[in-house]
């Protein structure tokens, strides 16, 4: 089983890194691409949990309950950031703050719940912040208020591992669906519903096969594998994504991206590494 997990786990990474690719093919705003892309990903997400049991079946829906809402609309939250940035700054921009996020879920815990970080968490974070500075500050294809919105977003999702980490039941998957569907209604009002059918279907393929397919394999696959393996491998997203982007639209990172980017991914793998290795100690 541990093979399947590896696959579906994979197969979730590959799928989370298209974002860039379907919204640079988009020339919608970002309202409506979150209204369609929310629209189909809840009704394939609904779809999902009806046929397959081990993603937790219609039933999780129920289980929500209050942590669970809030789960949910933090990550309506996140999804409205993420799409806002991806339309308003860089592929790679995007794709290496939104890598930042265990250091923002520590943050977060360090300042609300008084989860004081480990010596190694704080030197991870400081070589990230370092590397984020070098692209921010010397990167020449990003915008400030594009990447602005990408660290919101990465803050929001940091919030929703604290929220996830404090209430371990929380079915995901059902979480994620109520989350496309409260992200459709609330920008429902400012989205252009009157669009061409070729649209329609890249914004039917976005939600299929980034929250559909992506969410569902990964909710089984990682059934199979250790988190810190399952942390590790969709951490590809972030390379795959302005890869993608490049490769199709010729979207080039500049070289301070490039090597803030990988500043970044190595506090990203290190961290984790380290942090796998000091909970196995203690158990």
């Amino acid at each position: 089983m541990q093979r399947l997990g590896l696959i579906l786990v994979t197969i979730a990474a590959l799928a989370w890194s298209t974002s860039g690719l379907f919204t640079r093919s988009l020339a919608l705003d970002a309202l409506t691409i979150l209204f369609w892309r929310g629209l189909f990903g809840a009704v394939g997400l609904l779809a999902l949990l009806a046929v397959l049991p081990a993603t937790g079946g219609l039933d999780s829906l129920r289980r929500l309950r209050g942590p669970g809402l809030a789960y949910a609309r933090v990550t309506a939250l996140s999804m409205l950031l993420f799409i806002s940035a991806l339309l308003t700054t860089s592929v790679a921009h995007v794709a290496i703050l939104t890598a930042t996020v265990p250091f923002f879920a520590g943050f977060l815990g360090w300042i609300l719940l008084a989860e004081r970080p480990a010596g190694s968490a704080l030197l991870a974070s400081l070589a990230a912040l370092a590397g984020v500075v070098l692209m921010t500050g010397l990167g020449t294809e990003g915008t400030w208020d594009g990447d602005t919105l990408a660290l919101l977003m990465a803050l929001s999702m940091g919030g929703m591992i604290l929220i996830a980490r404090r209430n371990p039941g929380i079915p995901a998957l059902a979480a994620t669906c109520v989350a496309s569907g409260i992200g459709a209604l609330a920008v429902l009002p400012f989205a252009t519903l009157d669009i061409g059918a070729a649209d329609l279907a890249k914004l039917a393929a976005f939600a299929l096969v980034n929250q559909v397919l992506g969410f569902g394999a990964f909710a089984i696959g990682a059934r199979y594998l250790p988190p810190m393996q399952s942390a590790l491998i969709t951490a590809l997203d972030a390379p795959l994504a302005p890869l993608w982007v490049w490769l199709v639209f010729a979207e080039t990172p500049s070289p301070a991206t490039l090597a803030g980017g990988i500043i970044v991914f190595a506090a990203v793998v290190w961290h984790l590494r380290h942090d796998a290795r000091s909970r196995a100690a203690k158990a």
